[in-house]
């Protein structure tokens, strides 16, 4: 019975990779890699010489009883495009096969971008959500980030620079200005990570074109754990009402930073300016 090596490997600087990494990947004798081209670039520069096979969002359906035939024989090692294979990547189902088949599963751990951003990010590292990519439909957006407003753990979502200045936009809407840690290009040349509020994040990535793969890490919310009273949060509506602010907008804002529902946050805001 053959043993399911995840094997991390480099986001971007290929001195990351670590030695039982490199040795599991000579060992074995078959590599099962979200994308083979760049696989082979690292195999070719560590002169691992190591058989090859796809294994990617498209076909890891259909490559399953493949892989476990030759987990039969033989050890494999699992390597997604970049970092640790199964997170964000594919390999749950294979994983969850594997075992179910009897076999031993093996992490070798290392690269991994949430993990990178967070520990760089001077937010807390002692509870936090990893939420992946935030959803490329506006309305899904919306109804993930009303789901976890009031959580008061750090967040953590990757996003990629065509959707990254509109998922901003809502973060803003819905989380109001919290802190926020943007990162980019982690281990890359260009690596930059941009520490400050999620309104400032906005300012500053509108004076530039996004490029790179980015991750977001969001600090939770400081009131979950103490709900303003009702007279605080009518006095901070009134205030707002009075400067003119939009109302969808003041209530994800202060539903955030008050422990209240946004919903009847929302209401409230309706009743004082119908009065």
């Amino acid at each position: 019975m053959g043993t399911l090596y995840l094997v991390a490997t480099p986001i971007g600087n290929l001195e990351d990779i670590s030695a039982r990494a490199l040795r599991t990947l000579k060992q074995v004798r078959l590599i099962a890699a979200e994308d083979t081209r760049q696989t082979r670039k690292l195999l070719t520069h560590y002169g691992i010489r190591a058989r090859l096979t796809s294994y990617h969002e498209h076909n890891k359906l259909v490559k399953l009883d493949t892989l476990l035939a030759e987990l039969a024989v033989e050890d494999i090692a699992l390597v997604s495009e970049a970092g640790t294979p199964g997170l964000n990547d594919p390999g749950y189902e294979l994983v969850r096969a594997a075992i179910e088949a009897g076999h031993q599963v093996s992490p070798v751990p290392g690269p991994s971008a949430p993990i990178a951003a967070l520990v760089a990010s001077g937010l807390p590292t002692d509870a936090f959500l990893y939420l992946g990519y935030l959803p490329r439909k506006s309305a899904e957006r919306h109804q993930l980030l009303e789901k976890i407003v009031a959580l008061p753990f750090t967040l953590i979502f990757l996003e990629t620079p065509h959707r990254l200045s509109v998922s901003l936009a809502d973060l803003e809407i819905f989380l109001g200005a919290r802190r926020i840690a943007v990162a980019r290009e982690l281990t890359k040349i260009h690596e930059e990570i941009f520490h400050g509020t999620i309104p400032q994040a906005r300012e500053r990535l509108a004076l530039q074109e996004p490029r790179g793969e980015f991750t977001l890490v969001i600090e939770g919310n400081r009131s979950a754990e103490q709900t303003w009273s009702l007279d605080r949060l009518q006095a901070a509506l009134q205030a707002r009402l009075a400067r003119g602010e939009a109302p969808a907008r003041m209530a994800a804002e202060v539903a955030a930073q008050s422990g209240w529902p946004r919903r009847e946050v929302y209401k409230m805001i309706t009743d004082l300016e119908t009065r």
